[in-house]
């Protein structure tokens, strides 16, 4: 989801339909972030993965939020 959110490109000012796509994916790769944050935080309590796997949902949650914010398509 986060890769789409950076590959939507609006065609130009009147293309508001692709930067609503993009904010679309972007939040939910956010939402896919926090469950994979939390699933990872049962995983590690259960001692199968390392704490280092919490970079992988921590990595994907900046990504998405970066799309939101800072890097952001402007019409």
């Amino acid at each position: 989801m986060t890769l789409i959110a950076y590959l939507a490109h609006p065609a130009g000012p009147w293309d508001s339909e692709s930067i609503a796509h993009a904010d679309f994916a972007a939040g939910l790769a956010l939402a896919i972030s926090v469950v994979l944050a939390l699933l990872t935080w049962v995983f590690v309590k259960a001692e199968w993965v390392r704490t280092w796997w919490y970079a992988v949902p921590a990595v994907l949650a900046v990504a998405a939020l970066l799309r939101l914010t800072l890097l952001a398509p402007e019409f």
